[in-house]
C-alpha cells in the first residue's frame, strides 16, 4: 500500500466541546460534554451530560474552561480523549 492509500483510508478522530468539572488529577482533567435530544415518547427537548476523562499534557485546564478533546488511544483504564484546544477560560468571579 502506498502512503497516500493508508492516509485515506485512517479515519479522523471524533472530537466534541465541553467544560472542565475537575482538574484535581495530575495531567488529567474531567470534561462534561452536554447534547439535546429529543424524548423518544414526548418530544420534548432534554439535555443529556456524559463525564470523560482527557489526558491535558501541559496541565494548564482548569475548572469551569471551555475545551475540545479528541478521541485518541487508551492513556489508562478510563482515560482514552486527550484535550487539542483551550477554547475559552473560565470566567473570574
Amino acid at each position: 500500500m502506498t502512503a497516500q492509500t493508508q492516509a485515506a483510508e485512517r479515519k479522523t478522530p471524533r472530537t466534541m466541546t465541553g467544560r472542565v468539572v475537575s482538574d484535581r488529577a495530575h495531567k488529567t482533567v474531567t470534561v462534561a460534554v452536554e447534547r439535546r435530544v429529543a424524548h423518544p415518547l414526548y418530544g420534548k427537548v432534554v439535555t443529556r451530560t456524559k463525564k470523560y476523562h482527557a489526558h491535558d499534557e501541559a496541565n494548564e485546564c482548569k475548572q469551569g474552561d471551555l475545551v475540545t478533546i479528541e478521541e485518541c488511544r487508551p492513556l489508562s483504564r478510563t482515560k482514552t480523549w486527550r484535550v487539542t484546544r483551550l477554547v475559552e477560560r473560565a470566567k473570574a468571579i
